[in-house]
């Protein structure tokens, strides 16, 4: 299997939303190959810059129609050892489901906010999708803006989430994925092919 992940440059422009849309044009392309395509797509993000962590605090704001769907990941999350702060409406639905949480406030909230943990380093993921809109007024936008300047990994996708799961079960249980060059991976294939005639 072989993904391509376009490569942004959100770090350098400032008030551009890092959740994709049909208008973005990438400043350039990588590709992640491996016989499945779970850690193919790992291994293109990761070309791509992002890093993924092992442990740490999640942080979970998600839409109403995808928290059934986020439920089964971020307990797989739990079971990986990571912690768990989401917002409020995030936070209720999970304690609702038994997982331990802790309610964080959004920007407009007062107190310590969400983008105060990121900028604290005390946030290592974000799992953000996105409920309304794409203005830099609203929080979501804030969020991931915050995360990108921060160098943490912003999933928007609970598809992406999902992949990004299995890929670190993987890892725990010492599956680490080899990442060689591309022009060395059709050498290590073609010893591996078993020849015809």
């Amino acid at each position: 299997m072989a993904v391509k992940a376009p490569v942004f440059s959100f770090g350098k422009l400032l008030d551009v939303d890092v959740s994709l849309g049909p208008e973005m044009k990438s400043t350039g392309e990588v590709l992640g190959v491996n016989g499945d395509f779970s850690t193919a797509l790992y291994k293109a993000l990761l070309a791509a810059g992002t890093q993924f962590p092992r442990q740490g605090t999640v942080l979970a704001t998600i839409a109403d129609r995808d928290k059934e769907e986020a439920l089964p990941v971020i307990e797989g999350l739990v079971e990986l050892g990571y912690k768990v702060c989401a917002t409020r409406g995030t936070a209720s639905f999970l304690q609702s489901r038994g997982i331990q949480v802790e309610a964080v406030n959004k920007v407009g909230e007062g107190g310590e906010t969400i983008v105060d943990l990121i900028k604290a380093n005390r946030i290592n993921l974000v799992i953000n999708t996105i409920s309304r809109g794409k203005e830099p007024e609203r929080d979501g936008f804030k969020i991931r803006r915050s995360a990108v300047e921060h160098g943490i990994p912003c999933l928007t996708s609970m598809d992406t989430a999902w992949v990004m799961l299995e890929v670190l079960y993987g890892i725990q249980e010492g599956e680490v994925p080899d990442l060689i060059p591309l022009q060395n991976y059709l050498d290590k294939r073609e010893k591996k092919l078993p020849e015809l005639g």
